[in-house]
């Protein structure tokens, strides 16, 4: 057999004991979907089985028809409080989000980089954080009613409150982690310490500080939910307690449902920006 003949063979028996293209291509979306396909099967097996209680459950469709009304609406004359109320209650929650963690990123990220680089800063600052980070954002709660009443502001500082620990925390480990043989580099050359700062140590400490901000805003929905059940009268927290408190279940469901879109979305997006910026840390 010559071999042009055995590489042929070769080949079609690789190919043939071989997963197909298309299923190696698929191979990303099918291991993704394999969780939440089991756990809508057993939520439909827990709905029509009564597995909670009788009636308690409602099941995968009554959730979506749920979801529906809250989007667009229900027909004039039927009364529903959360019939097209998606829209401003998703903004009204994205707003504050926003606003909150981007706050607490200017703060935390100049704070972190000076603790990092600054043994004074440190001293001043860091014991007095690593004994108030521990705090849950709840206890925070009172306080913030207190000082600001229930008012978007109230939500707004639990936002920063929450989003600002991971993120100094980050920043200071990205500051504190600079290569010495850089920083000798730019001495050597004539560069000042605000110089390093700016071109050396900032851009050294940036995958860290896209870290932090993922984990801060991470932490800001799980804040704004808790802000907004007591401290404001909008937004998707405020929907998740009208929805116990009025026992439906259908929109508990799509109100958890949206909460954890949104924020796997703005996760993806500072992801995506991070990992096309800054392809070279991984490497």
């Amino acid at each position: 057999m010559s071999n042009t003949d055995a590489d042929g063979t070769s080949a079609e028996a690789a190919q043939t004991v071989g997963f197909p293209a298309w299923l190696k291509s698929a191979r990303v979306p099918i291991l993704a979907a394999i969780v939440p396909l089991l756990i809508l099967g057993f939520w439909y097996f827990s709905a029509f089985e009564n597995v909670f209680g009788p009636g308690l459950l409602p099941t995968p469709l009554d959730a979506v028809h749920a979801y529906q009304d809250w989007l667009s609406g229900k027909p004039r004359g039927v009364v529903d409080p959360f019939s097209g109320t998606w829209a401003r209650n998703v903004l009204a929650s994205t707003i504050r989000v926003a606003i909150g963690v981007s706050v607490a990123a200017v703060v935390g990220i100049v704070l972190g980089i000076l603790i990092g680089r600054s043994r004074t800063v440190e001293l001043l600052f860091d014991p007095t954080m690593q004994g108030v980070r521990p705090v849950p954002v709840t206890a925070w709660v009172p306080f913030s009613l207190i000082f600001f009443g229930i008012s978007p502001t109230a939500a707004i500082s639990l936002i920063f409150v929450a989003a600002f620990f991971p993120i100094v925390v980050n920043t200071t480990a990205g500051a504190q982690h600079v290569s010495d043989s850089l920083l000798r580099a730019g001495r050597m050359l004539g560069a000042s310490e605000a110089y390093l700062l700016r071109r050396v140590v900032l851009p050294s400490a940036l995958p860290h500080i896209f870290t932090g901000l993922r984990l801060g805003i991470g932490m800001g929905w799980v804040a704004v939910i808790v802000a907004e059940m007591v401290g404001v009268k909008s937004g998707l927290g405020y929907i998740l307690w009208q929805s116990y408190y009025w026992n439906r279940m259908d929109m508990l469901i799509c109100t958890v449902f949206t909460i954890g879109i949104l924020g796997f979305l703005s996760d993806r997006m500072v992801y995506a920006y991070a990992r096309r910026k800054f392809f070279w840390a991984s490497r």
